[in-house]
């Protein structure tokens, strides 16, 4: 398991990738039973199917932003389907087992690394291994010449898989910069998030989110990740491990300190990374924001820029909130021209989950009706189901 980080002792760890293995239910086997009344002779065969076997699913849950719950448990199985039972009674179907996801999970087969889906909205399901069927009941096997059968089916195996969970945060601006580029203390005081912040490198250890909130009922979600290092696309330092928390953001802010003895090819240094890491990423809309400027003398002036692919460049001081107030406005602007481009939102299909809420019959795909007790064994007759 990789991407586990903490910010401290004590606090929650931050968990974006996991592997499970996940097991859909046995479905319940058919039953051979023989229908005995009194004063009915030759009753018939009267065996019940079996009941379907429950499905893993994969829920969205928005309270949730980290892998977290899947850290100390590697396999999951839903409950199998009962066995079909006399009178034609179908077996009850398993339970589904529902298991919550942070949105902004991508699902990939762990073994070929087929990608499977991804689950981006609250409630949205993705059934990740599907429960075996039912197997039919003797009643499905009389025949005019076999008016007396004792053929039953047994209930079919579950999907088997194991998968690769990786989070994703789904946030609207994403903070780039070097260690102590002023991320966290941005993000600080924007929003109401209160990552750990100090004066030494790699203070951020995990990706911090903040719902900034304007004027208006306007808000926006702000993401900050560990700080990127020359040779970050490489795997040095800290910030490769959580590029992919800021791909799905719909515009990046390049922080650059005031302080860099060359703050133009620091911001040249981090689109870099940024490209050699992934070039849809690097052509992401971005903006330059100079912070620290309440470490110049009263005399100096933030240095003029000429970023030309940038969409605007800001000079700020989180600490004495100078210039917060264009760069949250300028932030604002982008990220709803963006969201107008995007138009709605992509819905998700939940049909194949849906489906597999409803245990269906192994013969005539329908609900099941009654379900058979299991205590009820004077129902039997011959041989019982596997």
């Amino acid at each position: 398991m990789r991407g586990n980080t903490s910010n401290e002792k004590g606090n929650t760890m931050f968990v974006d990738e996991v592997t499970i293995k996940v097991r859909g239910g046995v479905g319940g086997s058919g039953s051979d039973a023989f229908r005995r009344e009194s004063f009915v002779p030759r009753g018939g065969p009267a065996g019940g199917d079996g009941g379907a076997g429950g499905s893993v699913i994969l829920e969205v849950d928005e309270q949730l932003s980290t892998l977290m719950d899947f850290r100390y448990r590697a396999e999951y199985r839903a409950e199998r389907g009962q066995h079909g039972q006399g009178k034609s009674r179908t077996g009850r179907g398993g339970e589904n087992l529902v298991l919550k996801v942070p949105p902004g999970t991508e699902v990939h087969d762990a073994d070929s690394g087929e990608y499977l889906g991804e689950l981006l909205e609250d409630g949205e399901r993705f059934v990740a291994a599907r429960g075996g069927r039912g197997g039919r009941g003797n009643i499905h096997f009389t025949s005019a010449t076999n008016q007396a059968p004792r053929t039953w089916e047994p209930g079919g195996e579950g999907e088997e898989r194991t998968v690769r969970l990786t989070l994703k945060l789904m946030a609207d601006v994403g903070l780039v910069g070097e260690p102590n580029a002023g991320k966290s203390t941005l993000i600080s005081a924007l929003s109401a998030a209160k990552p750990k912040v100090a004066d030494y490198p790699f203070t951020t250890l995990s990706p911090n989110l903040g719902v900034v909130t304007l004027s208006g009922f306007r808000s926006f979600v702000l993401a900050d990740i560990p700080g990127i290092i020359e040779g970050a696309h490489e795997g040095k330092g800290l910030g490769h491990q959580f590029l992919r928390h800021i791909e799905r953001t719909r515009t990046l802010a390049i922080l650059v300190p005031v302080t860099e003895p060359d703050p133009l090819e620091t911001y040249e240094r981090l689109r870099r990374e940024l490209r050699q890491y992934s070039p849809e990423l690097a052509d992401r809309p971005h903006c330059l924001v100079l912070t620290k400027v309440d470490l110049l003398g009263p005399d100096e002036s933030p240095p003029e820029l000429e970023a030309a692919e940038a969409w605007g460049v800001f000079a700020i001081s989180s600490v004495s909130r100078s210039g917060l107030d264009a760069l949250q406005e300028g932030l604002w602007k982008i990220v709803v021209e963006t969201r107008d481009r995007e138009g709605s939102s992509v819905s998700r299909t939940r049909e194949a989950a849906d489906a597999a809420d409803q245990p269906q019959s192994a013969a005539t795909g329908e609900a099941p009706g009654d379900s058979a007790d299991p205590e009820d064994e004077d129902e039997w007759w011959g041989a019982d189901p596997l």
